[in-house]
């Protein structure tokens, strides 16, 4: 179905869905609930089961089932999933020290089972259901095996598997720059890649600055936004990487510093690049990244590194030339001036313990100066530098192909044909790789060069297939079943994961409503958007934001005016969140997702919650 048809119908969409898992049950795969012990398939799971010996009987959820769990880290993985059963409706299960009888889960980590790796475990399910790994991730990766099983029925075949990743980073990139997306959205996401097995997220994001509010606009996120978004992460195993993209697409960053722009050969500032031949630019960039520092606690930080001279050339610059030359001698090129910057980069990032990430298509060969030993490449483009000889000079290579992307209003990856060519992270963007050895891995992308293409909830349905086959093909065999239809089937099998929010459930009915904050009121036909957003459609058009500087395509400029437009159903900026909250609703644009004030004249303009206090609107039908 196309993307077109998925928003017209999501009703439909859903429903094919149930109706292929329904297939795939009935089909002689086994699933939760069947104990046949000759029948050797695995049980349903995504990512698939690379291994499975069959039982005699079967394991039974019930009301007396108690979680096991005897250590420091194996408590911890029975306490997560305690709350994930209760979340998912199996009830209240309570973890005990020790005592394993019949019907209960055993959690064990022993580091001794050194064939399961960092992040492997074996489950064994019979009159009782055990999980077992060398750490404890790789504990909880099988604690996420058994809620895909629960999912499915409280009956689970005897049996028993050992499962092991391929790949080390599995992963998610989201760029949540420019444009803001709900911590609930990103929330979701989480919850849902380790459900997966999924274990890295890239975020290319904003956070508000303390030392430098001259930097501090829309779309950022607080501090506290993100320590819990962290926070969520290390629950669930998932890494989060921070990206502050340098030295070019910094026009985030310095936009109201002048001063930090490259200045081309004509006088004219660079928005987006930062002058990397100026120490203030290092400063001023190694500030961010202590300042992120503070609520990011990953390994890595990434740079980007990606487009420094897109559209441009450095022949435009010639004081980058000038400054290769005098740190690197006569034969330097502007290339090495680039690559030094990188260089300075790792060193810091080194220095504080964090590994460096990279994209790959700023490595083009001019430069005579190497990238440091050690930097990660994440592979996205075709260039003249390929993967092999990236191996070869033994970087660390993650693949992030463009054939993973998904971009807002625009290029979307077609999961089904790289599902039936049997994909795997050796395939990169002009080149297959015999080997596996030195990938570290492969992820989607997200990027939302049209801001306004798609809402959130429609980029939510779109990565869904996505999301499922890098996991699938990151974990174990890229193709576990004949066709992409029963492959999806699978996924719908699982489901979402415990704890995920449905965020398109309006909290209203469709009817006409008066909109009351203070003094100020208007009336308005509220009708459900496909995607889950409410239009609000007054006697002079429908509300929409418009005005103001547009970044992406998207008004994102606090205190641009929500005006009455005419009604257009492809509109995305037309379409609203009501937000519950003590007294009524906040309403928030789905697109800059920026609420909805009245200003001292009676106007409804918009801004970030935390610079002006939304309004809170009481509705009266009728």
């Amino acid at each position: 179905m196309s993307t077109e048809a998925k928003r017209a119908y999501p009703g439909r969409s859903r429903l094919v869905g149930v109706v292929a898992a329904l297939l795939l049950l009935a089909a002689p795969v086994p699933v939760a609930g069947a104990a046949e012990a000759a029948d050797t398939t695995p049980p349903v799971t995504v990512p698939a089961l690379s291994d499975w010996t069959p039982g005699s009987g079967q394991y039974v959820y019930g009301r007396g089932t108690r979680l096991v769990a005897d250590g420091t880290a194996e408590r911890r993985v029975a306490a997560t999933l305690a709350g994930d059963l209760r979340a998912a409706g199996h009830g209240t299960v309570p973890v005990v020290s020790r005592g394993a009888r019949k019907g209960d889960i055993v959690v064990d980590v022993t580091p001794a089972r050194t064939e399961l790796g960092k992040e492997g475990y074996e489950l064994r399910a019979g009159e009782r259901l055990s999980v077992s790994g060398a750490t404890e991730t790789g504990a909880f990766y099988g604690t996420r095996t058994v809620l895909q099983l629960l999912a499915q029925g409280d009956r689970l075949p005897a049996g028993h598997t050992v499962d092991v990743p391929r790949y080390e980073e599995r992963g998610v990139g989201v760029c949540a720059c420019y444009v803001h997306i709900t911590p609930a959205w990103l929330e979701n996401l989480v919850r849902d890649m380790a459900y997966h097995k999924l274990n890295q997220l890239l975020l290319e994001l904003k956070v508000k600055s303390d030392a430098h509010p001259e930097a501090n606009t829309w779309g950022y996120y607080t501090k506290d936004e993100i320590r819990r978004l962290v926070a969520l992460g290390e629950k669930y195993h998932v890494t989060i990487i921070p990206e502050i993209n340098s030295p070019g697409h910094m026009d985030p960053w310095i936009e109201n510093r002048p001063d930090l722009q490259l200045t081309d050969s004509d006088g004219d500032k660079q928005l987006s690049r930062l002058d990397i031949t100026r120490p203030e630019a290092f400063a001023y960039y190694t500030s961010l990244m202590d300042e992120y520092a503070e609520v990011f606690t990953a390994d890595a930080w990434h740079m980007g590194a990606d487009e420094y001279m897109l559209g441009s050339d450095f022949a435009k610059y010639p004081q980058v030339l000038e400054y290769a030359r005098a740190k690197y001698g006569a034969d330097a090129t502007p290339q090495d001036a680039f690559i030094d910057f990188v260089n300075r980069v790792h060193a810091y990032a080194a220095a504080r313990g964090k590994e460096l990430r990279i994209w790959n298509d700023g490595l083009t060969g001019a430069n005579t100066v190497p990238v440091t030993a050690g930097t990660t490449v994440e592979h996205w483009l075709n260039v003249a530098t390929k993967p092999s000889q990236l191996l070869a000079e033994g970087y660390p290579l993650m693949n992030a192909a463009y054939a993973l992307y998904l971009v807002r209003g625009g290029f979307h990856s077609d999961t089904e044909s790289l599902y039936d060519q049997s994909w795997d992270p050796r395939s990169f963007e002009g080149e297959k790789l015999a080997s596996r050895e030195g990938i570290t891995g492969a992820k989607i992308s997200l990027w939302p060069d049209n801001g306004r293409g798609e809402t959130e909830n429609e980029v939510a349905q779109d990565t869904d297939p996505a999301l499922r086959h890098i996991a699938q093909a990151t974990w174990g065999s890229p193709r576990p079943d004949a066709t992409y239809a029963r492959f999806t089937a699978r996924a719908a099998a699982v489901g979402h994961a415990p704890g995920w929010r449905d965020l398109t459930r309006v909290p209203v009915a469709d009817g006409t409503y008066t909109f009351r904050a203070g003094a100020t009121a208007f009336t308005a036909e509220t009708r459900r958007t496909p995607d889950g957003y409410v239009t609000l459609k007054t006697a002079d058009g429908c509300l929409e934001v418009r005005g103001g500087k547009l970044t992406l395509n998207v008004p994102l400029q606090p205190g641009t005016e929500v005006t009455r437009q005419a009604c257009d159903a492809a509109n995305t900026l037309q379409r609203w969140q009501l937000a519950p909250v003590a007294g009524g609703y906040r309403l928030v644009n789905a697109i800059t997702q920026m609420a909805v004030h009245v200003s001292d004249d009676g106007r409804l303009v918009q801004y970030p919650p935390d610079q002006r206090r939304p309004a809170v609107w009481h509705l009266a039908a009728g």
